[in-house]
């Protein structure tokens, strides 16, 4: 149960009660998904050459193999994009920004604001503040499911195609607009991660985290455990 709404009943992860959340990060080292064979990853994602995006916070490279465990017969967690530079969260930022700004040119630079947060957290928040986004701490991670032969299988829209989700609906982790298959493939995911303790952000069925802010908050920890890398 989620603790309140921002965004059609979605808490975003700029909402003013997580940002209130103290960080005392326990400076726990990542792991690099490249040096192990139980959980697969994809290829770089959104830039080419990036090398930090297999890499994840230990306790949650050890959350993914105990969730991997529990699947199906047939079906593997594959990571998307676990660690993510501030260089990049902006450029991502920025992209969205303008790519809401295209379709909406009537609305306000505070409403485009609003409307690319529900996707992709800022560095900048509205007030001026420096932001922790989850996938500069490690503890976040963009996930999804494969079958046998590595392909993903159906969940209603790739992670790889986020930004084509015009209005976000298809994105969220209870969409409507997304096939039988797609709702228990993406029920099967859920499951096996929130056991093992992931938060989900509903705005995004792919995206979980354990350790950050938006985890503290959901959880009623007294702070996050995992701050920014940088």
């Amino acid at each position: 149960m989620l603790h309140g709404s921002t965004k059609g009943n979605i808490t975003l992860l700029t909402d003013p009660h997580v940002l209130t959340i103290p960080i005392i990060d326990n400076h726990e080292p990542l792991v690099d998904l490249t040096s192990q064979m139980i959980t697969a990853y994809g290829p770089s994602p959104e830039i080419r050459n990036n090398t930090d995006y297999t890499k994840v916070r230990k306790t949650v490279y050890e959350k993914l193999v105990q969730a991997q465990s529990a699947l199906p017969e047939g079906l593997k967690l594959c990571l998307y994009e676990g660690y993510r530079s501030l260089a990049l969260q902006e450029k991502l930022f920025k992209g969205r920004y303008l790519k809401v700004q295209n379709l909406h040119p009537e609305w306000s630079e505070e409403e485009i604001f609003n409307e690319t947060m529900k996707l992709v957290s800022p560095i900048i928040n509205k007030d001026g503040s420096r932001n922790i986004p989850p996938h500069s701490t490690g503890g976040a991670i963009d996930i999804y499911l494969i079958d046998t032969t590595g392909d993903a299988v159906d969940m209603g829209i790739q992670v790889k195609d986020w930004m084509e989700d015009e209005d976000g609906s298809l994105s969220q982790t209870d969409s409507q607009f997304i096939s039988q298959e797609s709702r228990e493939n993406r029920k099967i995911m859920s499951h096996v991660l929130q056991v093992v303790g992931f938060i989900n952000y509903p705005a995004e069925y792919w995206h979980w985290s354990y350790g950050d802010r938006y985890w503290a908050y959901q959880t009623g920890q007294s702070h996050a455990i995992y701050g920014t890398m940088e």
